[in-house]
């Protein structure tokens, strides 16, 4: 079976998103790529988070092939496919119907750095066009959005992360998610202070050596 390690992880960190209230039901989807292979495993379509084995994860190649597998690959291959095309520091894509940040989605309101954590998938996070799920016109306007980012929202949709591992890509969802939360609830009482651009710089190298988690090998 292809992409074992990646297949377990998968199924680890789709049921993560539901206990940790990152998304709901079958809502939102997962992928690692096997750079040296050239292989893509991903979530199946359709399928609860707690039902899914390592079994049913579908190995793409980067075309959108099935190499492996007899369940339907999630309806957004392409826009974790064209992530993996087009970047060479992203290894692992995860989207989500998170809470705070589909606030965002709905409102098409980009998150500005309001808090210092936002650094982990960048300056900001824009947001993206809208388009159909499952379309190529949402895997074009998703990657466009987190060009030089690490994170994306999808208009009236959800949010969208990559990075290096699963580990950082969750991590990036989970931060983010609490940045648009925090966001939101100041634009309640006042008016939220933006960082300067200086700190969000300052803040990236930082998490270079500090904020980026690591893998465990």
């Amino acid at each position: 079976m292809l992409m074992e390690k990646a297949r377990e992880e998968l199924v680890k960190y789709g049921k993560k998103l539901v206990t940790t209230n990152l998304t709901k039901g079958t809502g939102g989807n997962l992928s690692v790529f096997d750079r040296a292979n050239g292989t893509v495993a991903i979530t199946p379509s359709g399928i609860d988070f707690f039902e899914i084995s390592p079994e049913d994860i579908v190995i793409l190649d980067l075309d959108g092939k099935v190499v492996e597998g007899n369940r339907v690959p999630s309806s957004e291959w392409e826009m974790h496919l064209m992530q993996y095309r087009t970047r060479n520091d992203i290894d692992a894509v995860i989207h989500a119907h998170t809470t705070y940040a589909t606030v965002f989605a709905v409102l098409n309101w980009e998150l500005p750095p309001s808090h210092y954590m936002i650094a982990v998938a960048g300056p900001n996070v824009r947001c993206a066009k809208y388009a159909t799920y499952g379309t190529h016109e949402l895997a074009v306007n998703a990657t466009e959005a987190m060009k030089d980012r690490r994170a994306v929202i999808l208009a009236n949709h959800g949010i969208l992360s990559g990075a290096q591992d699963l580990l950082n890509a969750f991590n990036i969802i989970e931060e983010i998610e609490y940045c648009c939360q925090i966001h939101l609830w100041a634009k309640a009482v006042g008016e939220p202070v933006i960082l300067p651009p200086e700190e969000l710089s300052l803040m990236a190298e930082k998490f270079k050596t500090y904020g980026q988690r690591k893998s465990k090998q």
